[in-house]
């Protein structure tokens, strides 16, 4: 992390090659003031001030730090998080140049996408880890069919999928102290205006975006916003411990039940199964060949043609 923050500084003629050659003596936390005026400085495409303007939220958004290009938002929010900015902040880059996403794989980011990162303190244990991401999946999945698309559905644990496509991704990370989750990080990466060719070959077929299932672009800026308010309302929700309607909206939405796929779980043998539905603390409930029903916690179940 403090290479990619001294770089952002350096990107931004903030520090110069001999202040760099200095930093192993100083604690980079003081430079966060500094990250935190970058990221209110003007930019082209993503406008903190378009998102903010009919922003209909309490607390979600109130603080939004939005930079050119990053290497990854995720990192940047965590740098953040490290230095009490408010709950609720949200990271934006209108670029990513080394973002990744689950199991440490490349996650494509070129212009036109939405690259988020938000700040949570969410006061949870380790256990509803789970639940946040399938949360957030729904809040993503709500945002999109305010653009008019109604076809959005949730792939466990992570993928928002349009006809069987692709369209975003979210990573949630725990920024941990002696064992106490102080900050989650929640990464949405969204396909809006982006032009598929300039994705690599090998992910094209598998990829769809906003623009290319509305036959239009879709504003950025609005979708943001819809997310936002979205992600405040099941967030809420979440706080009241109404995790069973979160589950009913994931279930609806849900492109893994009745599915047959091959998981994989960290250190275990892959195995193919029947997906059954979710359980109340997020994991995936699968049958197996043999009739046995097993809870996936983690991992990735892919989908079978």
């Amino acid at each position: 992390m403090r290479d990619e923050i001294i770089k952002l500084l350096k990107k931004k003629d903030k520090l110069s090659d001999e202040a760099i050659s200095e930093l192993q003596n100083i604690n980079i936390n003081d430079f966060s003031k500094m990250v935190e005026e970058i990221g209110k400085q003007p930019t082209e495409h993503i406008k903190a001030s378009e998102i903010s303007k009919d922003l209909d939220t309490e607390w979600v958004g109130k603080n939004i730090y939005v930079f050119d290009e990053v290497s990854s938002t995720n990192t940047v929010a965590r740098f953040l998080a490290m230095n009490d900015v408010a709950n609720g902040s949200i990271v934006l880059s209108e670029k990513q140049t080394d973002a990744r996403g689950r199991s440490g794989k490349a996650w494509e980011s070129p212009m036109g996408g939405i690259w988020l990162s938000m700040i949570l303190q969410p006061n949870v244990d380790y256990s509803k880890l789970p639940l946040i991401t399938i949360a957030t999946g729904v809040a993503v999945a709500k945002a999109i069919e305010r653009t008019g698309i109604t076809t959005a559905e949730i792939k466990w644990p992570n993928d928002i999928m349009i006809h069987g496509k692709k369209v975003c991704g979210i990573l949630t990370e725990a920024v941990t102290k002696f064992n106490t989750i102080e900050n989650v990080i929640i990464g949405v990466g969204i396909d809006a205006n982006i032009d598929i060719s300039d994705f690599p070959e090998e992910l094209q077929d598998g990829t769809t975006t906003i623009a290319d299932e509305l036959g239009r672009k879709e504003d950025e800026n609005v979708l943001i916003r819809y997310f936002l308010e979205e992600f405040e309302k099941i967030a809420d929700e979440f706080t009241h411990e109404g995790y069973e309607n979160i589950l009913k909206e994931w279930r609806k939405r849900s492109y893994s039940i009745g599915k047959i796929v091959e998981v994989r779980e960290p250190f275990n043998k892959n195995y193919d199964a029947y997906v059954v539905g979710i359980g109340k603390e997020g994991a995936l409930i699968v049958e197996k060949i043999d009739g046995t029903l097993n809870k996936v916690i983690s991992g990735e179940c892919i989908i079978k043609k």
